[in-house]
């Protein structure tokens, strides 16, 4: 059995982004993905918008949508609403989150009155709601508001003993993070697959953003190349690409359940990264998926 190939989109805001990404959702569609995933904005911000995004790929693609949810901003009714309109839907795979707070990511957190406190709760409701095939967040790097990496396995863990299937990690760009939880998760007795996330760095500025935000490591290395092709898009989508393929490849040899790429509802960086996977590894495109 082959790892599962995955890739991300988030809802667009605007008409002209929205036929971007039908075009990049097309392309993507050739590829055969096991499944692509849609993502959810802070707060519930892109709550209506992610809706209908899911709705639309699983009824007009042949792609399996996956919908991110996440508890934050909503109270438990609204959650069972939201669950009951994804399985109307078709929708039967959700990547449950607690989710970061509107307006600041790294501001407090608060739960709403009537809502969920951690992600494992959401698991379980979605657990007891119906047949939902059930994703949850991994952070190789621990979660920003965790005290230590060792109580951020613990609440992994938690989350996969409430119900998840599986986990898909928060970007990074050092495997060694990612061996790191995995083993780690092992050693606590859980086997949980956990895929691996791949964001492509082809822009230093917005890279050093995003692992700011995340509190992921931007490797100097890296830094270094993508500084040296500010100004030069090309020259930085070539940095970024022999990046991730590096990783992914490496991510492969060491046995991970599958790849999920982040598009950033832009098909060419991903396409090539994928392809340059599967050419390094031709068999894997003749086998079936785990």
């Amino acid at each position: 059995m082959r790892p599962t190939f995955s890739f991300e989109f988030f809802p667009p805001k605007t008409d002209a982004g929205t036929a971007r990404l039908w075009e990049t959702i097309r392309r993507i569609e050739c590829l055969r993905p096991d499944f692509v995933s849609v993502t959810y904005g802070a707060g519930g911000s892109s709550r209506v918008r992610t809706l209908a995004l899911t709705e639309a790929i699983a009824a007009h693609t042949t792609l399996r949508p996956v919908a991110h949810l996440t508890a934050v901003g909503h109270s438990v009714a609204e959650l069972r609403h939201i669950a009951g309109q994804l399985a109307a839907g078709g929708i039967r795979d959700v990547l449950a989150l607690r989710g970061d707070p509107p307006g600041d990511p790294a501001g407090p957190w608060h739960p709403h009155p009537q809502g969920l406190t951690y992600a494992y709760q959401l698991v379980e409701l979605l657990r007891d709601l119906g047949d939902f095939r059930i994703g949850v967040a991994a952070f190789p790097e621990k979660h920003p508001r965790s005290p230590s990496f060792e109580q951020d396995v613990a609440h992994f863990v938690a989350k996969c003993r409430a119900g998840a299937d599986y986990a898909i990690t928060q970007m990074f760009f050092r495997v060694e993070d990612y061996l790191r939880l995995r083993d780690a998760v092992t050693a606590a007795g859980c086997h949980t697959p956990i895929i691996p996330e791949i964001m492509p760095a082809t822009d230093y500025r917005q890279i050093a953003r995003f692992a700011q935000l995340s509190s992921a490591v931007f490797p100097p290395g890296l830094a270094a190349q993508l500084h040296a092709a500010a100004g030069d898009p090309a020259a930085g989508r070539a940095v970024g690409v022999r990046h991730a393929t590096a990783m992914a490849t490496r991510l492969l040899d060491e046995g991970v359940p599958g790849l999920h790429y982040i598009t950033l509802n832009t098909a060419p960086t991903a396409v090539d990264i994928h392809r340059n996977v599967l050419s390094a590894r031709p068999a894997l495109a003749a086998l079936p998926a785990a």
